[in-house]
């Protein structure tokens, strides 16, 4: 899901989580990609600009943090999680079923 997440509030968020993992076989993955903030909210001035761009663009859109998402991956079922950093300001939260 590049781009994907931030444009939704936060139970569309774990709705489309929830789905992501009931697709999956066991062992697949889920790889989410966005401008993914810090867990400190203090180094991806990016990631925090984009966040509040997707507060006045869309209903209920946000930025979220490598933990936020880790979280919401957990509660949907994935059992191994993993946050990479990208070139630039993006980031991946990967999620094995």
């Amino acid at each position: 899901m590049g781009h994907i997440l931030h444009d939704w509030d936060l139970a569309r968020k774990k709705y489309l989580l929830g789905k992501a993992f009931a697709a999956l076989p066991k062992g697949g993955a889920v790889i989410v990609y966005d401008a993914v903030i810090d867990d400190g909210r203090r180094d991806n001035a990016f990631g925090l600009l984009m966040s509040l761009n997707m507060l006045i663009e869309t209903t209920g859109g946000f930025d979220y943090t490598g933990a936020d998402c880790v979280a919401w991956m957990r509660e949907a079922g994935f059992t191994a999680t993993r946050i990479e950093h990208l070139v630039g300001p993006d980031s991946m939260v990967i999620g094995i079923k």
